[in-house]
């Protein structure tokens, strides 16, 4: 599902509206929709991939005739990325906010792995793509289960802390993500998401710390009650081996 863009309030508007009238369709059908981010193990995640740009007086603000890498930009689009990539670790809770998002971060799977930014690259968590006009930043760690206002303001935050203080993006990538060893790493769990997050001095300045606080035991809430869960594979795995 493409759901066409627009400005940054609408946009998530617009992405929870699609959610609710999916799912009163299928039930008014004896139907059911789901947007976890992993349903099942055998098949690919359910992402939500989000494109990004800044525009100024209606103009794109990325574009621009700096060369960085294979493309041409604005020194605004570079500090950007910059920010972004440098707080996304410390953020990822908001992008990616239930047990099951991590379960869809597998390599070869079209799912992020590895901290790198590349053009027009789907294996890597963030794919530059368009020029002059439609250059934009797609962010390809939210899975179908964010929340869209969190995830945007995670974005717009790390951005915008970016073209404040001018922070550079790594190098360009170029080949598969999946196979590179030395990257920064998604985090791997929502416990482990949840720890980088709870001690972002990033989040506190930019979100409040009573926010940092709620979220952070909403997030230990969940992993606390998915540990004390026995689950369906567990009595799959031991019920007749123990």
């Amino acid at each position: 599902l493409n759901i066409r863009y627009g400005p940054v309030l609408e946009m998530a508007d617009r992405h929870v509206l699609l959610k609710q009238c999916l799912k009163e369709t299928a039930d008014s059908a004896g139907a059911a929709v789901s947007f976890m981010a992993k349903f099942d193990t055998d098949q690919a995640g359910s992402s939500c991939h989000v494109h990004i740009s800044l525009w100024q007086d209606g103009q794109n603000a990325f574009a621009g005739d700096e060369q960085l890498g294979p493309i041409r930009c604005s020194p605004t689009f570079r500090h950007f990325l910059g920010g972004f990539m440098q707080h996304v670790s410390e953020l990822v809770p908001l992008l990616a906010p239930t047990v099951n998002s991590y379960k869809r971060y597998q390599s070869g799977s079209w799912a992020p792995t590895g901290l790198a930014w590349s053009h027009d690259n789907r294996t890597a968590g963030f794919r530059v793509v368009g020029q002059g006009p439609s250059l934009r930043i797609e962010c390809r760690i939210p899975g179908a289960d964010c929340n869209p206002y969190l995830a945007f303001a995670a974005a717009l935050a790390s951005g915008l802390d970016g073209i404040e203080k001018k922070m550079q993006p790594p190098p360009h990538f170029e080949g598969d993500v999946y196979k590179a060893e030395s990257l920064p790493a998604v985090p791997a769990s929502l416990r482990e998401a949840t720890d980088l997050f709870e001690k972002s001095s990033f989040a506190s300045e930019v979100f409040g710390s009573d926010v940092v606080k709620h979220y952070t035991h909403f997030f230990r809430t969940e992993v606390s009650a998915f540990d004390d869960t026995v689950t369906d594979w567990e009595r799959r795995r031991y019920f007749e081996r123990i």
